[in-house]
């Protein structure tokens, strides 16, 4: 009788030691709107593993790509009450929340790669990041698509190649104000729909990074391919405030850390497959050019109007630090 009571003590305890081990983990879904070949997916990946290794498997990251548990603004809506916990959100998806966020989108911010992942890496950036505090999301670093680039049925070297043109834009304020800048009739349509549009001559020109171009195969239906980095498709790794602040402070520093960590490898990771998407394009019937240097003066020039008509919903004081930040990085 004592032995049975025994062996019934100990597998209670056993029982309640795995339940504990069970409840003691923390899961950690993460969004992002990609194809699990991208580099985002990869990079998120690394983070997934990193944070089993430094939590010693307090918290497992589940990564959901392609939308798979909800597009980019149901995403963020979720993260909101804490439904989902983190993952990464296209910035000019995020102003529909916060319109600080739209400053990376403006046209001709940053002059290269270099100053940009500077600018984004530096105390304007987290200044930036901690507005979404006010929206109850956690900003903690900026992943990447890289820049956009034209694509087009015509050469594209000076601003007056865009007039009269039908441009396919995405639903975005500033993207439509900086083709009617140019003289050009932006047309909203849905990403999914872009190939046809393009195919069938409903638009002239679209624009999008180049692991966009290449894998939804838009340099086959377009002449012209213009590595023009006239805009910066970032994406902000968030996690649910709410969330985030119920973690005790040592996860939430490896959370944070270990993010900003990968945050140099996703960028890399977007380079090295841009230089792959290159040679793509090169081996296409499409001709591959780059915007004349002296031309991009004249493109900022014309697109500038829109930081200003932008400028009340960024936030003044932001877009001038903005812009002195970026002043020093580029040494002028």
């Amino acid at each position: 009788m004592q032995r049975r009571n025994l062996v019934s003590a100990i597998a209670l305890a056993t029982s309640m030691l795995v339940c504990g081990n069970v409840a003691a983990q923390t899961i950690l879904k993460f969004h992002h709107d990609l194809p699990e070949n991208s580099a985002q997916h990869v990079a998120a990946e690394k983070f997934r593993d990193l944070v089993a290794e430094r939590t010693h498997g307090k918290i497992e990251v589940r990564i959901f790509p392609n939308n798979s548990l909800a597009d980019d603004v149901q995403a963020a809506q979720q993260m909101q009450f804490g439904a989902i916990e983190g993952g990464i959100i296209p910035t000019a998806k995020l102003s529909n929340f916060q319109p600080a966020m739209q400053l990376p989108d403006l046209p001709f911010i940053f002059p290269s790669p270099q100053v940009a992942h500077a600018f984004l890496d530096s105390e304007v950036g987290d200044e930036l990041l901690a507005t979404l505090d006010e929206i109850g999301l956690k900003g903690v670093t900026f992943w990447e698509s890289g820049f956009k680039q034209f694509t087009c049925n015509n050469a594209v070297e000076t601003p007056a190649d865009f007039d009269g043109r039908k441009v396919r834009v995405m639903e975005s304020p500033i993207i439509i104000a900086q083709f009617r800048s140019m003289g050009s009739t932006p047309v909203p349509i849905a990403f999914s729909e872009t190939y046809t549009a393009l195919q069938q001559g409903v638009v002239d020109c679209q624009e999008n990074p180049l692991v966009s171009i290449v894998n939804m195969k838009f340099h086959e239906v377009q002449s012209h391919v213009v590595i023009s980095n006239h805009a910066y498709l970032g994406y902000a790794l968030v996690f649910s405030k709410k969330w985030f602040e119920g973690l005790d402070e040592e996860t939430q520093n490896i959370l944070v850390e270990t993010a900003r960590e990968v945050t140099d490898f996703q960028r890399e990771e977007t380079a090295r497959r841009e230089a792959g998407y290159i040679e793509t394009i090169k081996n296409s019937s499409a001709e591959l050019s780059e915007l004349p240097n002296e031309s991009r003066g004249a493109f900022e020039k014309e697109t500038r109007p829109v930081h200003e008509a932008f400028r009340d919903q960024i936030g003044t004081d932001l877009l001038d630090k903005a812009y002195q930040k970026i002043r020093e990085l580029r040494g002028s």
